[in-house]
């Protein structure tokens, strides 16, 4: 059976890759595995089909088989755990991968979203002015904390895995706010990303999608 993943039937992104179901599309494409993609619109996201498959009424879902998930991070896990190429096979490597995962979800995606409500959400407010610079300055801590490590390597740890596809997932997020051009190496670290075949494929198949609309 194939695998089918949920998507936005009209991204907010406008198809920029920037919505999360380009996390599992890339994960799949990496690994080589096929998968269709149903659209769902923002109204039958709340109805009791969708909440059966998302609790929270969020994209994307994964269903192979009797299996459905939700959640970027569990998905991409699932799939990097049952087909090759996304985690090492040496226990300890793929143990950090996997810490690098939860650490971009967590760790670096947390302020990252708080300059998403800071400006979209917030902006309006009469003390978002003041709280904005905070923001941007949480970011910059995390940024420099990542760009230290990553130093002059191509990927966190050794090869690409599936932490480095997270990070950079989180990490596209920044570029319209200009604060990832601060850390030169971290730029071309995501710069890496999307050079990689399977994110090519993974971002025209979003694009592709919302051109549809």
């Amino acid at each position: 059976m194939t695998i089918t993943i949920t998507a936005f039937e009209r991204s907010p992104d406008g198809g920029k890759g920037l919505a999360r179901d380009t996390r599992v599309r890339w994960a799949l494409e990496e690994v080589g595995q096929p998968y269709e993609v149903r659209l769902v619109s923002f109204r039958a996201m709340k109805e009791p089909a969708h909440l059966a498959l998302h609790p929270f009424g969020q994209i994307p879902t994964y269903e192979d088989g009797n299996l459905a998930l939700f959640e970027t991070g569990a998905i991409v896990l699932h799939i990097a755990e049952h087909h090759a190429g996304l985690l090492p096979d040496d226990p300890n490597a793929r143990a950090r991968a996997i810490a690098w995962m939860f650490a971009a979800l967590n760790t670096v995606d947390q302020p990252i979203l708080e300059l998403v409500i800071a400006k979209f959400v917030e902006g309006d407010k009469p003390w978002s002015k003041e709280r904005l610079p905070l923001v941007m300055d949480r970011i910059r801590d995390r940024l420099g904390q990542l760009s230290a490590r990553l130093g002059d390597a191509d990927w966190l740890d050794g090869a690409f895995s599936a932490g480095d596809l997270m990070m950079v997932s989180v990490l596209l997020r920044l570029r319209a706010s200009g604060i990832l051009d601060e850390f030169p190496n971290l730029a071309a670290y995501v710069a890496r990303g999307e050079a990689r075949p399977a994110y090519k494929r993974a971002f025209e198949a979003q694009l592709a999608a919302a051109r549809i609309f």
